[in-house]
C-alpha cells in the first residue's frame, strides 16, 4: 500500500498544496527525503510564483500529479550538508530553479545542459529517482543534490532575485545561445510582463537598443520611465508598426496567449531572429514567406542548465538586475494566482516563505 506524502520520507515538511483543478492552494502536511551524501538541505525565505506554477495547479496542460506543491524560484539558506557535498556550507544562501535532478550521461546532460535531458526531474510534479513526487518551494525546506543547487550571489537580494531563477534564465539563455548579446543592435521584447521586464534588463545590460512591443499603450510610461527601454511600440496600431517594419534585429517573445507572428515577423531585419518563450495552450501559426524572403529565423528556448543559470546570477549580480516584485505572505497565495491570471502584477509574486508559513 502507498504510503502518504506525510509518512514517505524521515523529515517532516509543511507547505501549501492544490489537490485538484480548481487550482486552490491550502496548508499540506508532507516529508522530505533524508539528506544523503551528495545532497544540501535548504530552509527556504523566498519563492517566486511563476505562471507555469498557475497552469500547473490549474491541470491545464493535463499532466498534473495532485497534491502539487509548486514553486521553481527557490532562495533559502543551507541548513545541512551531504558528507561528499564540496560546494556548499551551513549558512550559505542558496538557490534552486526548475530542476533538480536529470541523468547526468546524456549528450545534453554532458554539456551541462540538464534542462534538455530525456530523463529531467523537476523541482516538483515529477518523479524522482526512488519514485516519489518532488514538492516545490511553497513550503519551509527543501532537499536537494549538490549538482541542482546554485550559489546565490550576495548583493542580490533574496526576495527581488528569486525570479531570476525561472523568468531570468529563460531569457538570458536564448540570448546568449541566439547571439542577440551584440551592442548597438536593435532588441525587441514583445509583451511585457514576468519574462519581458527582465528582458528589457538584460539588453540594456547587453548594450542593446530596446524597444517594448505591446498591446496597451497604458504600459508606454512605465516600459520607459520605470524599466529602461528606448522605445516602446504599440502592436495593436497599424500606422506604427508600419513605420517599424524591418527595424529590429532580435525579438524575444514572451506572450503566452495565442497570438500573429507575421506582424513580428515583418518588424525584424534581412537575418533578425525571433525567438519564441510563452506557451500559448494552441499551435501559432507561421507564415513561411518572411522567412524565406528574409532569411529569418524562428527558434525557442526552455530555461537553461546548471552551469549558465549560474553565469546568469552572477551577471546579474554584476549589473544590478532584479525583477520588480510585489512581495505576498503564503495566506495570500490564492488571491496573487487569481491576479496573476489577469496579469495583474507588476511584474513578479514573490512569497515571503519563512515570516508567513505557520502551521
Amino acid at each position: 500500500m502507498a504510503k502518504s506524502p506525510e509518512e514517505e520520507h524521515p523529515q517532516k515538511a509543511f507547505g501549501w498544496a492544490a489537490r485538484d483543478s480548481s487550482g486552490v492552494l491550502s496548508p499540506f502536511h508532507f516529508s522530505r527525503r533524508e539528506n544523503g551524501e551528495e545532497d544540501v538541505t535548504i530552509k527556504i525565505l523566498y519563492c517566486g510564483v511563476c505562471h507555469s506554477d498557475l497552469h500547473i495547479v490549474k491541470n491545464d496542460w493535463g499532466f498534473t500529479r495532485f497534491p502539487v506543491v509548486p514553486g521553481h524560484e527557490i532562495v533559502g539558506v543551507v541548513t545541512k550538508t551531504g558528507k561528499n557535498v564540496k560546494k556548499f556550507k551551513v549558512g550559505d544562501r542558496v538557490g534552486v530553479g526548475v530542476l533538480v535532478g536529470s541523468c547526468k550521461k546524456c549528450d545534453s546532460c554532458q554539456q551541462d545542459l540538464e534542462n534538455y535531458c530525456p530523463q529531467v526531474i523537476f523541482t516538483y510534479n515529477s518523479l524522482y529517482h526512488d519514485g516519489t513526487i518532488t514538492y516545490g518551494g511553497y513550503s519551509d525546506a527543501v532537499v536537494v543534490e549538490e549538482r541542482y543547487v546554485l550559489r546565490f550571489p550576495d548583493n542580490l537580494p533574496p526576495d527581488a532575485g528569486a525570479p531570476l531563477l525561472c523568468a531570468g534564465i529563460t531569457v538570458y539563455s536564448p540570448m546568449k545561445y541566439y547571439g542577440m548579446t551584440e551592442p548597438g543592435k536593435h532588441l525587441g521584447v514583445a509583451g511585457l510582463g514576468g519574462l519581458g521586464h527582465v528582458a528589457v534588463k538584460f539588453g540594456k545590460a547587453f548594450g542593446l537598443r530596446v524597444t517594448v512591443i505591446s498591446t496597451s499603450p497604458k504600459k508606454e510610461d512605465e516600459a520607459i520611465n520605470r524599466l529602461g527601454a528606448d522605445a516602446f511600440l504599440v502592436s495593436s496600431d497599424p500606422a506604427k508598426m508600419k513605420v517599424a517594419m524591418g527595424t529590429m534585429d532580435y525579438i524575444i517573445d514572451t506572450v503566452s496567449a495565442v497570438h500573429a507572428l507575421a506582424p513580428l515577423l515583418g518588424l525584424l531585419k534581412l537575418n533578425g531572429k525571433l525567438v519564441t518563450l510563452g506557451l500559448p495552450d494552441k499551435p501559432l501559426e507561421l507564415p513561411i514567406f518572411p522567412l524565406v524572403l528574409g532569411r529569418k529565423l524562428v527558434g525557442g528556448s526552455d530555461v537553461g542548465g546548471m552551469k549558465e543559470t549560474q553565469e546568469m546570477l552572477d551577471f546579474c549580480a554584476e549589473h544590478g538586475i532584479t525583477a520588480d516584485i510585489e512581495l505576498i505572505r503564503m495566506e495570500n497565495v490564492n488571491m496573487a494566482m487569481e491576479r496573476l491570471a489577469k496579469s495583474d502584477v507588476r511584474y513578479r509574486f514573490v512569497i515571503d516563505v519563512a515570516n508567513s508559513l505557520s502551521q
